[in-house]
């Protein structure tokens, strides 16, 4: 077992089968709480366990507590150095106030902003299972174009999980049943006709730690966040990526989107794509297009076609400059 046991594990499973929920900084749920979209039993507290530091791991990576306050993730030293698009995505989310109480494992489990979610008079299957999906005709401008379904168009609200997706993140897990881990490209579930399924957590389980494997040697690392005002908004289009080059050929490059996704989009065939090609915009502008290829855009948001491949290029010129 992990350091800490947690009290009565199967009282607490239980409890959170019955509707109970985890609490650490409260940023999401207390926020959907007051809207009635969230209605927990009870609310387990979880800031007094041992979740909140931050270390190396065998292997030259680090291993990221799940109540680590995301302030100090981005301000931590190894941070900045080594994994400079993770401090970058969490300084361009939310403001300062609510980073020095939003938590790790938090921002992994943050919920869409889609108005209709958040509205418990209005029909969506991910709030309501079967209700309908009322963003589909409706106002939806700031959601999904790429992994939505017809049951639902929600986009992923999370800078971090774009930065942490790009950075071949794990995820550790800890439930009555034992520990498992969980590659971040894993942990995330599409909409399909189960929108209300949004990760691989089971009742009970909880999120322990995240890790970071060992920095690319020599990669260069950067998030680029493209909104409708400078500060306190969510992304219409941002890219995470980590590249490194050699001799002006792409020799390594890991490539997320965030805004545009159901999920934090990971982009595997656009990486193999660039894997070898000469770091020029004819490259780049190729690689956007394969991007948006499976793109499913809707009344109001098909200007993220455009703005997503802009978003993706400018990124990728940023980061395979040379030093």
């Amino acid at each position: 077992m992990h350091p800490f046991q947690l009290s009565r594990a199967s009282s607490v499973e239980q409890a959170i089968a019955s509707g109970a929920r985890y609490l650490a900084g409260g940023t999401t749920l207390v926020d959907l709480m007051k809207l009635d979209v969230e209605t927990p039993s009870q609310l387990i507290d979880i800031n007094q366990l041992p979740l909140a530091t931050i270390g190396e791991t065998p292997d030259g990576g680090l291993r990221i507590g799940a109540t680590v306050r995301n302030s100090d993730l981005a301000h931590d030293e190894r941070i900045k150095r080594d994994y400079a698009v993770l401090s970058e995505a969490l300084l361009a989310g939310a403001s300062a106030q609510l980073r020095n109480k939003a938590t790790t494992a938090g921002n992994l489990l943050q919920r869409t902003r889609c108005v209709y979610f958040r509205d418990p008079v209005m029909a969506c299957n991910k709030r309501e299972p079967g209700s309908g999906c009322s963003a589909i005709d409706g106002y939806n401008r700031n959601l999904a174009i790429l992994g939505t379904s017809s049951h639902c168009i929600a986009s992923n609200p999370s800078d971090m999980n774009v930065a942490l997706m790009a950075l071949d993140a794990i995820v550790h897990i800890q439930g009555q049943g034992g520990e498992r881990e969980v590659p971040l490209d894993d942990f995330f579930v599409l909409p399909g006709d189960t929108p209300h399924i949004e990760h691989v957590l089971q009742p009970g389980e909880l999120i322990t730690h995240v890790t970071l494997p060992r920095p690319v040697a020599g990669a260069r690392s950067l998030y680029l966040k493209l909104r409708d005002r400078a500060s306190y908004e969510f992304a219409l289009a941002s890219t995470a990526i980590v590249a490194s080059t050699d001799q002006g050929a792409i020799k390594d490059i890991r490539i997320a989107m965030g805004g545009v996704g159901a999920i934090p989009w990971r982009l595997p065939e656009v990486e193999d794509f660039l894997a070898g090609k000469p770091a020029t915009l004819a490259s780049f502008s190729e690689a956007a297009a394969l991007a948006m290829e499976d793109a499913r855009p809707q009344s109001e948001n098909g200007f993220k076609v455009e703005l997503g491949k802009r978003c993706l290029i400018n990124a990728l010129i940023t980061a395979t400059q040379p030093a």
